[in-house]
């Protein structure tokens, strides 16, 4: 099988379901962006060592490879449910949870970076974050499943609160910002 079917050399896509659309489409966006935050999640995957860490951000990658699959389908056609429950929320909370016991309190803002794999977690949390602003648009034009959204926004959180923990596990000091005074 070839992977180039050169239907996309005029600047068109197919989604799930037959209908092209251009490669600048808001779905497109949307999914784009999302496969774009999976493939900074492998490689924080892939530079970290703790199992259950890694464990759990393989889990995510399927989430999201689920979304991205929903996302892409045509929203005329059938819909295609994600493979996405409340539970994965709950799972991101309860980690999130687990990681800011042992974390000390956030009192200051902190700036991205102080070890690989504290800057690593902020990229994948700013690009979590646009691809849930790009997600809310096009829910704001197709409706997008609600558990989709919030899925998206506490994963955002949970890769800030994760960029902290590597950072305590690393023991690199927090960079705070200071503003100019």
């Amino acid at each position: 099988m070839k992977i180039y079917t050169k239907t996309g050399d005029a600047g068109q896509t197919g989604l799930f379901g037959g209908s092209r659309v251009s490669k600048s489409h808001l779905r497109v966006e949307a999914y784009g962006t999302v496969d774009e935050l999976n493939a900074f999640i492998g490689l924080l995957h892939d530079s970290l060592s703790e199992e259950p860490v890694r464990a759990l951000l393989q889990q995510v990658q399927h989430r999201l490879f689920s979304i991205g699959a929903t996302l892409a389908a045509d929203p005329l056609g059938p819909p295609l449910p994600p493979d996405i429950v409340p539970d994965d929320v709950v799972l991101l909370e309860r980690a999130i949870d687990a990681m800011n016991e042992q974390l000390p309190e956030l009192r200051h803002f902190v700036l991205p970076g102080g070890f690989p794999t504290v800057s690593l977690a902020h990229v994948c949390r700013t690009v979590c974050r646009r691809a849930e602003r790009v997600v809310v648009a096009l829910h704001e034009q197709e409706p997008v499943l609600p558990l989709v959204l919030q899925y998206l926004n506490r994963l955002s959180d949970y890769f800030f609160v994760l960029a902290r923990y590597l950072g305590l596990q690393a023991g690199a000091d927090e960079i705070k910002w200071v503003p100019r005074t």
